[in-house]
């Protein structure tokens, strides 16, 4: 395809801009925009629940409104996402993970303004830089689409399962163990190739997988929920900075890390623009390309690195303006949102392809404003009122973590709007939580669950249609050399500073309590692999193969453990030439560790106590009451405020969730038993 004039694309860009400033049309866009900053504001709902409500308005609209309503949501999701993540270490999206790592610890102290401030202003300039991209890559970016094939992406997924070698800090193999199992655990289902059930038993809940939202809950918001119930204090205890400087002081940081944001918003621009690479990968990739090029960031990063909060969250909002270059040059969506927009853009009557870049050009480019205005708009209100978010910080945790709590066992319950998302939140709750004190690494396991699927389904294609010779694409071995490369760094550096020697078990063998996970893992492993050999060749051999690896990296892991010297020096001292610890810490306050474990017991049994008056009165019913019983219980808060605050939870839940996205409750004993006893009645 010839390059366009350069005179008739700026023509059409500023009749697109015309178009799109008309008061009617810009006052849907800034409707898009706030309806996106609430989604993104409450963890569980996501862009397509954003879509799922926008879309049947947009039929009979005018389409430039409808395309600007649509992506004023869809743009700016990723922007109030992380106020949560900031705030309470609970992902708004799952495109707002990483910026969990360094944005809790800087609110932890008294940082929180800065974070936020500095996270919106990368977020704007991610977004325009996508919008950018967009414009200028249309015309050309064709040919380059088309040239990327199921090899290519396979080998990007595998270079992407490399990256737990990043994500895992001083602890690689424990990083490949914990991938490994959320690659099994995306396993779990039904087989598209093969039509076999893997795993699944007799439960019906497990035949179409286990959904990524209540495990993404589980594994980063209920630990970092139950360490604020342990310390039994606020956020934070002192603000580093008055609300207006820290803002000030977040701007000024996204200048100074001026040439991060750019490397980390082509990141997410170019990722963005390859279908099934989704944000709950891209800010991870960003992360960690942050982490390793980033001058000292292995001693800063995970302990509250304005840095850390930088990178993700220029790539999570740059990826929007490049996933559309796929489904504007020719109808190939990059992800379920994408797809809902392509057909939204076909119900008026605009076909992707040749046409939006010929008869079309003002559309398309409607579609860039649409998207820098909305970056502009929702970037520069969360800016604004990021002073007042950062007060949150501040809050008794009575005052704070009921509401959440409910907000969070709502949210895991969109994953399949049935019993076994709160089941699949609870297990991996609390399984996150060990994990987190005994410093094993959780971002592998998000990141082998949503890459194992796919990495499964692009091999069983590329062996299909090329046999091994796919392997022989020039991209296929550049990404596979890069793979091969973060997988063996942590060996090679093992080797520079202690000699092969190093990688040899020595000493005499000793046993902790805390080695009891080791011996889990390669139990879950050793189980899965034998279930897995009653199954067809092509079902079994992607799960023997991880199952293989996991309990082999296991293995090793382990014996480096038992002969290790465990003196807290020495360990210290091994760790800190190796990397950080890729997690958050749990702030113990002096607290030994059976009050640890008590605290976390009673917190966990409150999930509990919630999800037994669920089963029997109604989830809606149940949130107020678990509400006042923890505020006065666990603070004894007034009567007045305690009701109160349940009232508002209550409504914002009942408002949100029941009354416009309605969601189908689960049944209860109670709404089982009225009816049954109603029948009786009569024959009484």
């Amino acid at each position: 395809m010839e390059l366009m004039d350069v005179g008739y694309m700026l023509g059409s860009a500023g009749d697109a801009l015309s178009l799109i400033v008309q008061p009617g049309r810009l006052m849907f866009l800034v409707l898009g925009v706030v309806v996106g900053l609430a989604i993104g504001l409450l963890p569980g709902i996501g862009g397509l629940t954003g879509f799922a409500l926008l879309v049947p308005f947009t039929y009979t609209m005018d389409p430039y409104a409808a395309f600007a309503m649509l992506l004023g949501m869809h743009s700016v999701t990723s922007t109030s996402d992380t106020i949560p993540a900031v705030l309470f270490g609970v992902p708004g999206t799952s495109s707002s993970q990483a910026t969990v790592l360094d944005g809790q610890p800087m609110t932890r102290k008294g940082e929180a303004s800065r974070a936020l401030s500095a996270g919106f202003t990368a977020s704007l300039i991610g977004g325009l830089f996508g919008a950018v991209v967009l414009a200028v890559s249309i015309p050309i970016v064709r040919p380059f689409v088309l040239a990327i094939g199921t090899p290519e992406l396979l080998a990007l997924t595998i270079f992407g399962i490399a990256m737990v070698a990043s994500l895992s800090g001083n602890t690689p193999l424990r990083g490949i163990v914990v991938a490994c199992i959320g690659i099994l655990v995306g396993m779990i289902g039904t087989d598209v190739q093969t039509g076999q059930l893997r795993w699944t038993g007799d439960v019906l809940y497990l035949w179409d997988g286990v959904p990524l939202l209540p495990i993404l809950l589980g594994i980063f918001a209920l630990p970092e929920l139950c360490d604020l119930a342990i310390q039994k204090s606020a956020l934070t205890k002192k603000m580093k900075f008055h609300y207006f400087e820290g803002m000030w002081q977040g701007v000024k940081d996204v200048g100074k890390n001026w040439f991060l944001v750019l490397r980390c918003s082509a990141l997410g621009t170019v990722l963005g623009a390859i279908p099934g690479i989704t944000g709950s990968v891209i800010d991870w990739i960003a992360y960690g390309h942050a982490l390793r090029s980033e001058k000292g960031a292995r001693e800063t990063f995970s302990t509250g690195d304005v840095r850390g909060v930088i990178a993700p969250e220029s790539a999570n909002n740059s990826k929007e303006g490049g996933s559309l270059v796929p489904t504007i040059a020719f109808g190939v969506p990059g992800s379920a949102g994408q797809a809902i927009l392509l057909g939204a853009l076909m119900v008026h009557g605009f076909i992707p392809g040749p046409n939006m870049l010929t008869t079309d050009l003002d559309v398309t480019y409607s579609l860039v404003w649409s998207i820098a205005l909305a970056n502009i708009f929702g970037a520069g209100l969360c800016f604004l009122l990021s002073g007042q978010f950062a007060k949150i910080s501040m809050l008794r945790y009575t005052l704070v973590l009921p509401g959440i709590m409910a907000l969070v066992f709502v949210g895991a319950f969109q994953g399949s709007k049935s019993w076994g998302d709160i089941y699949v939140l609870l297990i991996f709750g609390v399984l996150a939580w060990i994990m987190k004190r005994l410093k094993w690494p959780r971002p592998p396991l998000i990141l082998g669950l949503v890459l194992g699927v796919l990495m499964e389904r692009y091999m069983a294609i590329s062996i299909t249609r090329y046999d091994a010779s796919w392997l022989l694409r020039p991209g296929v071995m550049v990404l596979l050399l890069l793979a091969a490369i973060a997988l063996a760094r942590p060996m090679f550096q093992e080797i520079r500073h202690g000699g092969f020697k190093s990688l040899v078990p020595s000493g005499k063998p000793s046993f902790r309590a805390s080695d009891l996970l080791y011996y889990f893992f390669i139990a879950v492993g050793a189980w899965m692999l034998v279930v897995a050999q009653d199954w067809p060749f092509g079902a079994r051999i992607g799960p023997t193969v991880v199952c293989i690896a996991l309990i082999v990296a296991a293995i090793i892991s382990y014996l480096h453990v038992a002969f290790a010297d465990r003196d807290p020096a020495a360990v210290a001292a091994k760790a800190a030439h190796r990397g950080i610890h890729m997690d958050l810490d749990g702030g113990d306050d002096g607290k030994t560790r059976t009050q640890i474990i008590v605290q976390a017991a009673i917190f966990f049994g409150w999930f509990v106590s919630f999800l037994i008056l669920m089963s029997l009165i109604g989830l809606l019913p149940t949130v107020p009451i678990i509400i006042i019983a923890y505020m006065r219980v666990e603070g004894r808060e007034p009567w007045m405020l305690s009701v109160i605050y349940a009232a508002c939870v209550t409504l914002l839940i009942y408002v949100v969730f029941d009354r416009i996205i309605h969601v189908p409750w689960p049944d209860t004993v109670l709404g089982t038993l009225v009816p049954a006893l109603s029948d009786l009645v009569p024959s009484m």
